[in-house]
C-alpha cells in the first residue's frame, strides 16, 4: 500500500537551503565570497581615492604606492585560490589598517612632515572608507582561517 503524503512534506523548503545557494558553504558556514567581493571593492576604492589625490596634485610617490598596492590587494583576493586566501586577506588587512593608521597619525600628530585636517580634501571619505575597509578585511580574514581549518 501507498503511503500518502501530507502537504507539508511534498512543500519546498526555503529557509536558507534553496535560497543561500552558492552563499552558505558546506557545514552551513557562511562563504566568503560576498566578504572577498566587499573587500576587494573597498581596496579599490582606498586605492582610488590616493591616485584621485595623485592626479589632483596632492600626494607623492607613497600615494602611488597606495595605489598600485590596493588594485594589487583587491586583484589578489579576488583570484587567489582558496589554499591563498588567507594570506590575501591579511596582507589586506594590514594594508588597509596601516593606512588608516598613517591617516590617523597625519590628522593627529603628523607623519613624514604631513599634517591633515578633517576638512581637508576627501579625509572623512577616507576615514569612513578605511575604517569599514579594515572591519570588513577582518571578517574575511577571519572565516578563511575558519575555511582552512574545516576543509
Amino acid at each position: 500500500m501507498a503511503s500518502m503524503r501530507t502537504g507539508e512534506e511534498n512543500s519546498v523548503h526555503i529557509d536558507g537551503d534553496a535560497a543561500d545557494r552558492g552563499v552558505v558553504g558546506r557545514g552551513g558556514q557562511r562563504s566568503p565570497i560576498l566578504w572577498r567581493v566587499l573587500s576587494a571593492l573597498l581596496l579599490l576604492t582606498m586605492g582610488g581615492i590616493h591616485l584621485y589625490l595623485v592626479l589632483t596634485g596632492f600626494g607623492g610617490l607613497l600615494f602611488v604606492l597606495n595605489a598600485i598596492g590596493g588594485v594589487v590587494l583587491a586583484i589578489a583576493m579576488i583570484a587567489a585560490p582558496r589554499r591563498f586566501l588567507p594570506l590575501a586577506s591579511v596582507l589586506g588587512l594590514l594594508f588597509m589598517a596601516g593606512t588608516l593608521l598613517a591617516l590617523v597619525l597625519a590628522l593627529t600628530v603628523g607623519l613624514f612632515g604631513i599634517s591633515e585636517q578633517l576638512g581637508t580634501e576627501l579625509v572623512p571619505t577616507t576615514l569612513v572608507v578605511e575604517s569599514i575597509g579594515t572591519i570588513v578585511l577582518a571578517v574575511t580574514t577571519g572565516l578563511a582561517f575558519r575555511m582552512r581549518r574545516s576543509g
